[in-house]
């Protein structure tokens, strides 16, 4: 087994590294209280590949390995996990769909501008009374002539206000359940087709969630993606590559609220020594730094495993449930060591203790992780 990162991965880190620390973290505080979505930061991230690392360069992609996908994620998060969820989301979730079931014709007229960052995608299953249980979906897609009439809405949308795209999950034939779901690639300016309510969130303020509403929304067939019926089973494999990226979103996270708190530790000084000398600091950095170690590991082996072609179902609900409880506790650690300073919007700690917690319930939350993970060592 071999744990070391190529020296093309670890040149890719420094240059992840370098942009975020150049490019993002001098405007992070002023996005995240103004709620201000980085569109030219998006436009600058597709120029360089960072929204379609593992698309194939057939469809414009960067043709990166998750392994590589999972560095670019935890890296930008490590200065603003605002901006890597939404690098998560539009390279995961509506991209990674369409690569994966969508048509060629889908693919040459939307997954290469996709790719080349020209916009950006949303992806939307949850709705208002469908969360966790996705497969209560009440939003109903109609067959009318040769094309479908779409009706319902979705909420907690990634990229749902400023996408250009958004693939959307519909009930196409309520007898058959969950086997009745079927997705839809919806665009802008498309009759009955908009969005509702930008949310006003606790963390992760410069990205965009928003409501994605159908009325009466005519959609060519073409438009359908993947087969007809097969829209939640495709949404289940799409979420556990998905799982990944938010694992190396949540250890990006943790790795940068730890990174807070050591700073500050051995830079603060009481009773003349620096607070990194008392036993109580330094056994909350050292469990820390444990934890996301072990998180790191969980995480690069579940990226692994997706570029083997191997089932990735247990290994990414592990990675994505460890690691998002990583991020909580190591930005809990940095808030107690920074003490009222960790509670004041000069110092970052406060930002990732209130972006950590999404981790947690995006994409799955933690309770449905531990079910997912149950259900893989049980064999049922």
């Amino acid at each position: 087994m071999n744990f070391s990162l190529t020296e093309e991965q670890q040149m890719l880190r420094r240059s992840v590294r370098e942009f975020a620390e150049t490019e993002i973290l001098p405007h992070v505080r002023r996005m995240d209280e103004g709620k201000d979505f980085p569109h030219g930061l998006f436009k600058t991230m597709g120029g360089m590949g960072y929204l379609g690392v593992t698309i194939p360069e057939r469809y414009d992609g960067a043709g990166m390995s998750y392994a590589d996908y999972v560095l670019i994620v935890e890296e930008i998060a490590r200065v603003d996990p605002a901006v890597a969820l939404g690098v998560a989301a539009h390279n995961g979730l509506c991209s990674s769909h369409l690569f994966r079931f969508g048509s060629e014709q889908l693919k040459q007229a939307y997954l290469r501008p996709l790719a080349r960052g020209e916009f950006l995608g949303a992806w939307s299953l949850t709705e208002p009374t469908a969360g966790s249980d996705a497969g209560g979906t009440r939003s109903r897609a109609v067959k009318d002539g040769d094309g479908w009439v779409l009706n319902g809405s979705k909420t907690f949308a990634t990229h749902g206000s400023v996408g250009r795209v958004c693939v959307v999950f519909c009930v196409t034939d309520p007898s058959r359940g969950k086997k009745g779901i079927s997705a839809f690639l919806l665009e802008k300016g498309m009759k009955g087709f908009r969005h509702g309510k930008v949310e006003d969130k606790m963390g992760m303020r410069a990205s965009d969630t928003a409501e994605v509403i159908m009325e009466d929304c005519r959609v060519p067939a073409s438009h359908l993606i993947g087969q007809e019926g097969m829209g939640f089973v495709n949404a289940l494999e799409i979420l556990d590559r998905g799982r990944i990226a938010i694992a190396a979103l949540s250890l990006g996270t943790a790795q940068g609220a730890f990174e807070t708190a050591r700073r500050y530790a051995k830079e603060r000084r009481q009773f003349d020594k620096p607070i990194a000398s008392f036993q109580a600091v330094a056994f909350k950095l050292a469990d820390a730094a444990m934890r996301i170690e072990a998180a790191r590991l969980l995480t690069y082996r579940a990226a692994d495993a997706e570029d083997r072609g191997e089932k990735v179902t247990g290994h990414a609900a592990m990675a994505k449930l460890f690691a998002s409880e990583t991020a909580v506790d190591a930005a809990d650690k940095a808030v107690q060591i920074l003490g009222g300073y960790g509670y004041i919007k000069d110092f970052p700690a406060e930002k990732f203790y209130r972006d950590a917690k999404l981790c947690t319930i995006g994409e799955g939350t933690s309770e449905i992780q531990r079910l997912v993970i149950a259900r893989h060592v049980l064999g049922s």
